[in-house]
C-alpha cells in the first residue's frame, strides 16, 4: 500500500466526519463541512488527509499557537487513521507532513496529547522522536 498526503479539501469534509467517528468524537458531515471550511481558510491551522489511491484512510489537523510559557509551538490538536491501515505509513505520513509545515512557519516544537487510554497510540508517537511531558486531567465547560 503506498499511502499519498495532501493538502485537505472541502470535498474531503464527509470522509474526515466519518473518521472523526473512530476516535468517538461522531459529527455530520455538515457540521465537519462548516469546521473544515473555517480551518483550511486560516494561515495558523493545517489539516492533511492521507490517501491510499483515491480513498482518504487518515487526517490530521495542527494548529499554530504562542504561549506565554513556552512561546511559539504547533499543537496536533486531532489525528485518525482508518483502523483497516493502521501501520503502514499513514500515520508517520501526517505528522510529517505537519511538522514540515510546521517548520516552513518557524516553529521549532510540536506538541500532541494522547488520551491515557489510548494505549496504541503512546509508542507510535514515541518512535517518531515524541517525548512524554506530564500526564493531566483535561476539563471542559460547555458555555
Amino acid at each position: 500500500m503506498s499511502v499519498a498526503v495532501r493538502r485537505a479539501t472541502m470535498a474531503d469534509a464527509p470522509r474526515i466526519a466519518e473518521l472523526s467517528g473512530v476516535l468517538g468524537y461522531p459529527v455530520e458531515r455538515g457540521v465537519m463541512a462548516e469546521r473544515l471550511a473555517h480551518l483550511v481558510a486560516r494561515e495558523d491551522n493545517a489539516v492533511f488527509a492521507a490517501l491510499d489511491g483515491d480513498r482518504i484512510v487518515g487526517w490530521i489537523h495542527g494548529a499554530e499557537h504562542e504561549l506565554l510559557e513556552v512561546g511559539r509551538l504547533c499543537e496536533i490538536l486531532g489525528l485518525v487513521v482508518d483502523p483497516s491501515v493502521r501501520r503502514v505509513g499513514a500515520g508517520s505520513g501526517l505528522m510529517a507532513a505537519v511538522e514540515q509545515w510546521a517548520v516552513s512557519r518557524g516553529v521549532t516544537q510540536v506538541s500532541v496529547r494522547s488520551n491515557v487510554l489510548r494505549l496504541e497510540s503512546h509508542p507510535f508517537y514515541e518512535r517518531l522522536g515524541y517525548a512524554r511531558l506530564k500526564t493531566q486531567h483535561s476539563y471542559r465547560k460547555a458555555l
